[in-house]
């Protein structure tokens, strides 16, 4: 059941709503009826039966609740007498919108209190789909914007404490949006979707509120919610005051206060003027300015803080409050046109700001108020102390040079010199020796003797002149430096290397300059960094075709960073050869004389794709597949099977399960492919890929890996254990400053530190499209599961029975009848059953052909999905909506010519779905679908000529995009033998290529039999 889910706000409620596709809906008036306008109809998508399905999926379910539907009214774009759905998911839209108007309808709701609403907005955070099936709406996506700009507020304390009053009176926590903060609320505004607003409880349209005055309003509540939530333990209910009661209500859940109501209207009047003056200065045409300045004189320890005015509407004007106050001339238009009293405006700011600062409330007793002085501690603590905090209450600061955006100081830093490091007799050894080296500290480049180190640290203020330049110090770290580091210190090499990308604290917590180095160490580190390119590796002679340049390149790299005993990262496009690449370095090391074997870890549906690949390009290695229920389960027999094998391949279902037993193996290396299985860091599998060892590690992954910046820590602490600090300090120091606050040095860091050992190649660079056919087809191996592989030898036992009895016409439709049984197990059990069971994990095509989407989303591609069975298009179709939530096509033989011609426009445009299902007879041939760069054959139509017409749908004038062609094949059945015989270019091809299937029903039984046979290693689990 597929729903699409939305989230209203209506006269301070929280309403969840639901539609869903209109042939899952039973209508008591029809599927198609058209409906002559009326107030109100039912809405032909209400998804009331999903309603509780989707708290259930965000976690929220809760027995002791019953979930009670309501009705409320919707208000939709309407075009003769049908709603629009919001998306193709729901309902085709009709070509001709030339009548569109807006119509009220009735829809199933389930009301949320805020409180709920902060907890299901969590839970859809960073995803398209809550659960399969269930898909969030775009309100919700907007929703969770609005969730974090309100989440930021209550983190940086941008709230005040106030009243409100409905029918009673109630004491809330209310936003206090100020400076930056303006420009963030009215885009949020622009950016509103209509159905945030279209929810009301009449059927008769109503004059809607403004998206701001909505998004206000939202912002209050979730405002309140957070920070009531966060506020702590409810006092005892023992007041003497009314302040005392409001205190109270500030905290308990409903916020209600209690008393004579002429007590709480005059408390009320109360707060509000006292919020007057605060909110006074939001809509000013002027802000208070605060400028510190540098003492002029040498020597003389006076600093300033000066006042300044700001037009609010032209940033360029600023005006010393002193000139502004006593203005004359051409001056005074300046504040005539924007009707301010200078005085007023000055002494209502500095009276708020006199709260924050009690140097601001000493300078109000001059006559007029202009600035103040102080020394070189005040100047400090005013730059650490007090500018952020009148900075965040709405005020302009402005500080010299150099004292940075981040709020700090040009610092001492601290560079490592290595004066003579030892050559390495073997580089992967090398790294792990201890080496020698000194401590060089600088302040602006200028190194500083130890005896200038020495004389700052009895210096007591933060704040030191040095060499021309301000410096912020700390005594007890310069102090702590001279005591451990002043005679030099010693690192091994690897961590040396790992200092000088910045993943290890200087000295002190001083600012890292770098290490500075000479010989095959300063080699190394220009290497890792790219100021030097690596060489290119000579191929195996084992390796049996030819890498592209670019793949020569990834290859080498590998070998580059593997050789030196860190881990690697290839994160390749689809397409691009990640497999071959890696065989080729298996292969060198074990021509170079390695002894032990590698690892090799990956999902199920591909355990068959990698023996394949091995035995294509590098047939000399020697492979065990670990699969499978006849796989080695004892240390002994395990440890024997793999003792001079080049490479054991086996699946991430087991990588916990058998741990013990790949723990036992001392193994040359460890490769993750599709190592975004191991993304969250907090599942078994994660945490057994982390605990194996091996002289190299390698992750590979088509996904772009640094957009996912949650998931970097669990990939780069399997390949490089320490680099990313623990789990904890990565949440702090990256995280939370990238994803949340979008803090550009910590973005800046992280790619410093992972850069190195991530190689991320796109299909569509320059140097990588050059070197690549226009058209590059591919056979994508795939395993059954057990159920497949059950009812598989089930039909061959079947058949084989019957076909001892039968003859003619008989024998002939009995073939081709198990030939379509056959294709219909490998495609799905369900196709196979036809009973519209579920499909998830029953499948190993379909599982591939999901990993595969997954990555073509992730790069923004488009693909057509061929199939010759229009139920296995439907259950596609099905399964592809529900999983990622986004709009999939389908074309077949039933479809008019008018309703073919409008799914073509659909995919061709610009924002089109980025899935197109075609079975193969209707999508054939006469289309047009260059928006396409992957075309995927999910059953074979055994006719080549049949295949290159639907793969040439995509591949045809107007194409200018690199086409890749994925033909799905099940390992060790019916598909992969048929696939030999016509690459094989025997006779019985040609018969194939001219007849279809038919030429089957010609072959004798045991012919049959040998074809049909199921290989063991066609069973992924």
């Amino acid at each position: 059941m597929i729903v699409v889910v939305h989230l209203g706000h209506f006269d301070g409620q929280w309403l969840l709503w639901g539609e869903g596709p209109v042939d899952e809906v039973k209508t008591t008036r029809g599927r198609n009826r058209k409906v002559k306008k009326q107030k109100a109809g039912p809405l032909p998508y209400d998804a009331a039966k999903n309603l509780a399905r989707v708290l259930e999926a965000a976690g929220m379910a809760d027995s002791r609740r019953t979930i009670e539907n309501e009705t409320t009214v919707v208000w939709l774009p309407t075009t003769a007498g049908h709603p629009l759905g919001s998306s193709l998911i729901v309902s085709q839209r009709p070509t001709d919108l030339g009548n569109l108007e807006l119509a009220a309808w009735k829809v199933s709701t389930i009301n949320l209190p805020t409180r709920e609403v902060v907890d299901f907005l969590t839970s859809c955070l960073g995803q398209r789909t809550l659960a399969p099936g269930i898909i969030l709406g775009s309100d919700i996506q907007y929703w969770i914007q609005v969730l974090r700009f309100a989440g930021s507020l209550a983190a940086r304390g941008k709230f005040l404490p106030g009243i409100s009053k409905k029918q009673n009176y109630y004491a809330v926590w209310e936003p206090l949006i100020t400076g930056d903060d303006l420009g963030t609320l009215k885009a949020l505004a622009d950016a509103m979707p209509g159905v945030c607003r279209a929810l009301t409880f009449a059927d008769t349209l109503p004059s809607a509120a403004s998206p701001l005055a909505v998004l206000s309003e939202v912002i209050g509540e979730l405002t309140d919610t957070m920070v009531r939530a966060a506020a702590g333990k409810i006092d005892e209910k023992n007041f003497d005051s009314i302040h005392d009661r409001w205190l109270y209500a500030l905290k308990a859940p409903s916020g209600e206060l209690e008393g004579p109501k002429a007590e709480l209207k005059q408390f009320f009047t109360q707060v509000k003027e006292w919020q007057r003056k605060l909110f006074l200065l939001e809509g000013a045409p002027f802000r208070l300015c605060f400028r510190l300045e540098e003492p002029e004189q040498e020597g003389v320890d006076r600093w300033s803080v000066n006042y300044l005015l700001q037009a609010s509407d032209d940033p360029s004007l600023v005006m010393p409050v002193k000139e502004a106050w006593q203005a004359r001339g051409l001056k005074t238009v300046i504040f005539k046109e924007r009707n301010v009293s200078v005085p007023e405006l000055v002494l209502t700011a500095l009276g708020q700001a006199a709260g924050l600062c009690p140097m601001i409330e000493s300078s109000l007793k001059t006559k007029i108020p202009d600035g103040y002085q102080l020394d070189t501690t005040a100047a400090y603590e005013f730059l650490t102390e007090k500018a952020p905090i009148l900075e965040q209450a709405g005020y302009i600061i402005q500080v010299p040079s150099w004292w940075t955006k981040k709020g700090t100081g040009l610092k001492l830093a601290a560079s490592a010199r290595v004066s003579s490091p030892m050559c390495p007799a073997s580089a992967g050894l090398s790294l792990d020796k201890v080496i020698a080296f000194d401590w060089e500290i600088s302040v602006g480049g200028e190194p500083l003797s130890w005896e200038e180190l020495e004389n700052l640290a009895r210096i007591k203020s933060k704040l030191v002149k040095l060499k021309g330049q301000w410096v912020e110090v700390d005594a007890a770290n310069i102090q702590a430096i001279l005591k451990n580091y002043k005679n030099g210190s010693k690192m091994t090499a690897r961590d040396l290397v790992r200092l000088s990308m910045g993943a290890q604290p200087a000295p002190g917590d001083l600012e890292f300059g770098g290490v500075k180095a000479n010989g095959w160490l300063a080699e190394l580190m220009d290497k890792l960094t790219g100021r030097v390119p690596w060489q290119e590796e000579s191929l195996p002679l084992g390796l049996k075709g030819k890498l592209r340049q670019y793949q020569l390149r990834g290859y080498s790299w590998l070998r580059f960073i593997s050789l030196w005993g860190f881990g690697a990262c290839l994160a390749d496009d689809m397409g691009l050869g990640k497999t071959v690449q890696t065989l080729a370095l298996i292969q060198k090391y074990r021509e170079e004389g390695e002894t032990h074997p590698v690892l090799l870890i990956c999902p199920t549906s591909l355990v068959g794709n990698w023996q394949r690949e091995a035995a294509r390009f590098t047939p000399d290695l020697p492979v065990v597949i670990h699969h499978g229920a006849g796989r080695s389960r004892k240390h002994s027999t395990f440890q024997k099977e793999v003792k001079g094998r080049g490479m054991v391949i086996s699946s991430y279902s087991l990588l916990y399960r058998d741990f013990k037993l790949f723990n036992s193996i001392d193994w040359a290396g460890v490769i993750l492919d599709e190592a975004q299985n191991i993304k969250n860091a907090s599942t078994k599998q994660a945490q057994a890929a982390r605990a194996l060892g091996a002289a190299y590690k390698i992750a590979l992954t088509g996904t772009p890996v640094e957009n996912n910046v949650g998931d970097l820590w669990s990939l780069l602490e399997f390949l490089n254990p320490g680099l990313l600090g623990n789990q904890a300090s990565f949440k702090r120091n990256f995280f939370i400053p990238i994803q949340v606050n979008r803090d550009m040095m910590a973005s800046d860091k992280l790619k410093r530190l992972t850069s190195p050992f991530i190689l991320r190649r796109l299909k569509t660079d320059k140097s990588i499209i050059s070197d690549l056919p226009e058209k590059l087809e591919m056979k994508v191996f795939c395993t059954l599961t057990k159920e497949q592989a059950t009812l598989y030898a089930a039909v061959i036992k079947e058949v084989e029975d019957a076909l001892e009895e039968v003859e003619g016409m008989q024998r002939h439709g009995l073939v081709l009848t198990t030939l379509i049984k056959l294709k219909q197990i490998c495609n799905h059990p369900a196709q196979f059953m036809q009973d519209g069971s579920a499909t998830t994990g029953r499948s190993g095509k379909l599982a591939r052909l999901t990993e595969m989407c997954e990555e073509i989303l992730s790069v923004d591609e488009r693909a057509l999905i061929f199939t010759q069975f229009v139920e296995m298009g439907e259950m596609l179709k099905q399964h592809l909506i529900e999983h990622f939530g986004r709009e999939v096509l389908f074309l077949h033989g039933g479809l008019a010519k008018k309703e073919r011609d409008r799914l073509v426009e659909l995919f061709q445009n610009d924002q089109g779905p980025p899935f197109f299902i075609l079975s193969i007879k209707a999508g054939g041939t006469g289309l047009n679908l260059t928006r396409a760069n992957h075309v995927f054959h999910f059953d074979r139509w055994w006719n080549p000529a049949v295949e290159n017409q639907a793969t040439d749908r995509a591949f045809r004038i107007g194409q200018n995009q690199n086409v890749q062609v994925h033909k799905f094949i099940c390992a060790g059945t019916v598909e992969e033998k048929i696939d030999q015989m016509i690459e094989g270019k025997k006779e019985v091809a040609g018969r194939v290529i001219g007849t279809g299937e038919g030429w089957m029903t010609k072959l004798s039984t045991s012919e049959l039999k040998e074809i049909w046979a199921l290989s063991r290693e066609a069973v992924g689990d």
